[in-house]
C-alpha cells in the first residue's frame, strides 16, 4: 500500500517554494558585496561609454579627409581632454580610451601609418572606425542590474566602473546547523569503536557559506529527545532557518522528527519520495523554517542542494533555478527499483557523462568524484548508452 504522507519530488518542493520569507536589507561595501544579492534596482547614472573615446592607439582625423599627409596638432592621452579641433588636413596622435577630439570622426590605428616630422601618412586600410561611442553600452538612466540579481566578480567590476562605492544588499540569513548522533565525534578526534566523524556539519556549512549566507554551528546533539528538543528552541531563536542531520528515520534512536513538534514546529512535509533522502522533514514556526535530514552524508548533501538551497537563496531575493547542461550518457543505467524518484552521483567530460560506481547515500567517495547530478523520475528503471541526459550542475 502507498505511503499517502510521502510527497513526491514536485509537490515538495511547492510546498517549500510557498513558505513566505522576508529579505532584510544591509548596505555594504563593493567588495563586502561580493556573492551576496542586490537588493535594489541599479539604474545607469551617466552613458557608458561617458564620451565618444578611441578604441585603439592611432591617430584621429576626419574620415572624408583624403589628404596625402595630415599634421599632428597634438597627443591626447587617456584622462586628458583634447584642447584643439581637429580640421581637414590634421589629425590628433591619441591612445586607447582617450576622448575623441572635436571634428574628428574615425581613428587609424598606429599599425595602418607612418609618421615623420610631424605629419602621419596612412600607408595600409584600416576599415573600422575605432571609436566608442558615447552611450553605447549604457544610457543615462538605463537598468543595469535588477534586484536580486546574484553579485559576482563581474557585476562588482560593473558597479565599480559606474561609481557605487556601496549598495544595498539582501542581509545574509542565518542557517543554524545542528548534527544528531552519539556516534558521531569531530574530525581530529581518534576514532573509537562504532564511531564516525561528523561530515555532514562541515557539508552543511560549506553549502551554505558558497550561497553567501552565515553557518551557525549549534554543536551535536547525542540520541536524547530532551536534549534534542532543546537544541531546536535555542536554535531557532538565534537563526532564521534551522537544519538538523540525522535522527529522522523510524529508529528507536531517532527522535528529530518528535521533537521538531514538540519544540513547537508545524510539519509540512514528513517525507519525499526521493532516493536518496525519503525521511525528510519539513517545518515552520512563524517565520522561521526547519529540515531534518538523513544523516547519511549523500542524502545531506543532495537534500540540501534539491530542496533547502531555493529557500536560502529566496531569503536573500533571488529566485534560484539550478544550473543545467546536457550530455550523452556513456554507460547504461538500470535500477531494480523505480517507486521513487532518484538523484544519482554523474560525471561529465567533454560532453559525455558517466554515472558514478554508486553504492547508496552513505557513499561519500561517489559524491565526491561527481560534478552534477542526475534526475531519473518516478517509474523509469532505465537509461539506454548513447541517450542525451540532462544533468544538474553541482
Amino acid at each position: 500500500m502507498a505511503d499517502k504522507s510521502m510527497l513526491s519530488v514536485e509537490a515538495a518542493e511547492k510546498i517549500i517554494a510557498s513558505f513566505p520569507v522576508r529579505v532584510r536589507r544591509r548596505t555594504v561595501s563593493l567588495l563586502a558585496a561580493r556573492n551576496r544579492i542586490l537588493a535594489q534596482d541599479i539604474l545607469a547614472p551617466f552613458p557608458m561609454p561617458e564620451f565618444n573615446k578611441s578604441a585603439m592607439d592611432g591617430y584621429a582625423y576626419i574620415s572624408a579627409d583624403r589628404s596625402a599627409a595630415y599634421k599632428i596638432i597634438e597627443t591626447i592621452a587617456a584622462g586628458k581632454p583634447p584642447c584643439k579641433k581637429v580640421l581637414p588636413g590634421q589629425c590628433a596622435k591619441i591612445m586607447t580610451g582617450a576622448m575623441l577630439p572635436p571634428g574628428a570622426d574615425r581613428v587609424v590605428k598606429r599599425e595602418c601609418t607612418h609618421e615623420e616630422n610631424g605629419f602621419m601618412k596612412v600607408i595600409a586600410d584600416d576599415n573600422k572606425l575605432n571609436i566608442r561611442v558615447k552611450g553605447e553600452d549604457l544610457k543615462a538612466g538605463q537598468m543595469v542590474l535588477e534586484k536580486g540579481t546574484l553579485l559576482r566578480p563581474a557585476q562588482i567590476a560593473l558597479l565599480a566602473s559606474l561609481g557605487f562605492v556601496k549598495v544595498a544588499t539582501a542581509k545574509p540569513p542565518r542557517i543554524g546547523i545542528i548534527t544528531t548522533g552519539t556516534e558521531l565525534v569531530e574530525p581530529g578526534t581518534p576514532l573509537q569503536a562504532g564511531q564516525i566523524y561528523n561530515s555532514n556539519y562541515y557539508s552543511l556549512a560549506a553549502q551554505i557559506r558558497a550561497l553567501g549566507a552565515k553557518p551557525v554551528s549549534l554543536g551535536r546533539v547525542i540520541d536524547n529527545a530532551a536534549v534534542t528538543v532543546k537544541a531546536i528552541v535555542s536554535g531557532l531563536q538565534d537563526c532564521d532557518v534551522l537544519i538538523l542531520s540525522g535522527g529522522v528515520s523510524a529508529g528507536d534512536f531517532d527522535y528529530v522528527p518528535t521533537a521538531m513538534k514538540n519544540a513547537g514546529l508545524t510539519l509540512h512535509v514528513e517525507k519525499i519520495s526521493v532516493q536518496p533522502g525519503m525521511p525528510t522533514i519539513f517545518g515552520s514556526r512563524k517565520e522561521k523554517a526547519a529540515f531534518g535530514l538523513p544523516g547519511n552524508p549523500v542524502s545531506t548533501f543532495v537534500i540540501f542542494d534539491v530542496f533547502i538551497k531555493p529557500l536560502i537563496m529566496r531569503l536573500m531575493g533571488h529566485e534560484f533555478q539550478p544550473l543545467t547542461c546536457q550530455a550523452i550518457l556513456r554507460n547504461e543505467y538500470c535500477r531494480s527499483q523505480a517507486a521513487r524518484s532518484a538523484f544519482l552521483p554523474i560525471r561529465i567530460d567533454k560532453g559525455r557523462a558517466i554515472v558514478m560506481d554508486y553504492h547508496g547515500s552513505a557513499h561519500l567517495h561517489a559524491l565526491g568524484q561527481a560534478n552534477g547530478l542526475l534526475y531519473i523520475p518516478a517509474g523509469q528503471n532505465k537509461i539506454s548508452a548513447g541517450s542525451m541526459i540532462n544533468v544538474r550542475c553541482l
